[in-house]
């Protein structure tokens, strides 16, 4: 459960940096699965503040400072992001870490069939989440500063092991696909090696999109990013077409063609094409691993349920998807 957030002291500390009022408006909003996220009203000023969650968390999670930091660096680049407006470690004014960043108005859609748009405008927007994925892996993270954000080289093999060793110090038991992953992973890590800056959760409903075009006007959680191999990134997304709809945001099995939704391969080459890459060897691998992923991070989502401090109210029924999507990971090995 939320704790709420103390105006008085908030409004304090909005005054101090010059960005207060005399009376704030805070709100929840909806998402951040793992960082709690308000939108604060302060007059005629809107921001949004974004919060370590209360309690004990898992060693490395919920990593707000890195968010602020690589959000703050990409913002004169051609990756879109909130205007990052200040950064505060001091708990006793909310509790715990937070940051403030601008207000983005826009659109967010959540389901990735995207049933509320015509056709044409569905293809518009997978072509223009495709740009910009390629344009977070092309930036120049040296030239951003980002030189010690993560560490170049061995990307799978660090995640593999972070994430297995997050899984088994928990609590609870561990589904049988995501054992079999853990184990079938590391023997399989391919020797090609690239780094450019990950987004690390890039989706769909991390992304505002203008009012009126079909343009990405913001892209939002990067919590999870690092310096890291662009096609982990890449293919993270591309699990959405192996993952029913009545699983958990994804599009297999529907008629994408009818849709205006390009088909996996069609997406994969686009890519291709705005990044310069060749992707297809090792799509197993890649798309395995990621299952392997989300089925770790979810693990931990029904861990932080169990201990009492998940910051989303379904937090335990997400865990419980952690086995679900591991077996569909085990299918991509047979399967690429």
């Amino acid at each position: 459960m939320r704790q709420p957030i103390d105006t008085i002291a908030l409004t304090r500390y909005l005054k101090q940096i010059g960005l207060g009022a005399d009376s704030l408006q805070v709100e929840v909003l909806v998402g951040g699965q793992s960082n709690p996220t308000f939108k604060v009203s302060a007059g005629t000023e809107q921001y949004v503040l974004r919060k370590k969650p209360a309690g004990k968390l898992m060693p490395s999670a919920h990593a707000i400072d890195r968010e602020y930091r690589v959000m703050a660096a990409l913002a004169q680049t051609a990756v879109p992001v909130p205007q990052m407006l200040a950064y505060c470690e001091d708990e006793s004014i909310i509790g715990t870490p937070f940051f403030l960043m601008s207000y983005v108005d826009g659109r967010t859609f959540t389901d990735q069939s995207l049933p509320e748009l015509q056709k044409e405008d569905r293809s518009a927007i997978y072509a223009e989440m495709n740009r910009i994925i390629a344009a977070i892996h092309g930036v120049d993270y040296k030239a951003l500063g980002l030189e010690s954000f993560g560490k170049p080289g061995n990307y799978f093999a660090r995640q593999v092991g972070r994430w297995s060793r997050q899984v088994q110090e928990s609590t609870l038991p561990i589904p049988p696909a995501l054992s079999t992953l853990i184990e079938w992973l590391p023997p399989h890590i391919p020797i090609d090696d690239e780094t450019t800056l990950v987004h690390g959760d890039f989706r769909l409903d991390n992304m505002i999109f203008d009012h009126h075009e079909n343009k990405v006007i913001g892209v939002l959680d990067w919590e999870l990013s690092t310096l890291g191999h662009p096609i982990a990134d890449f293919s993270y997304q591309c699990m959405a077409w192996r993952i029913p709809p009545s699983l958990w945001r994804g599009i297999h099995g529907l008629d994408l063609v009818r849709l205006g939704i390009p088909s996996e391969a069609e997406y994969i080459s686009m890519y291709e094409s705005n990044s310069g890459r060749t992707v297809k060897s090792n799509w197993n691998f890649y798309m395995a691993y990621n299952f392997f992923r989300i089925a770790a991070i979810l693990h931990g989502v029904a861990q932080r349920a169990v201990d009492g401090n998940a910051s989303a109210a379904d937090a335990a029924e997400n865990g419980k998807k952690s086995g679900l999507l591991a077996e569909i990971g085990l299918a991509c090995i047979a399967n690429p």
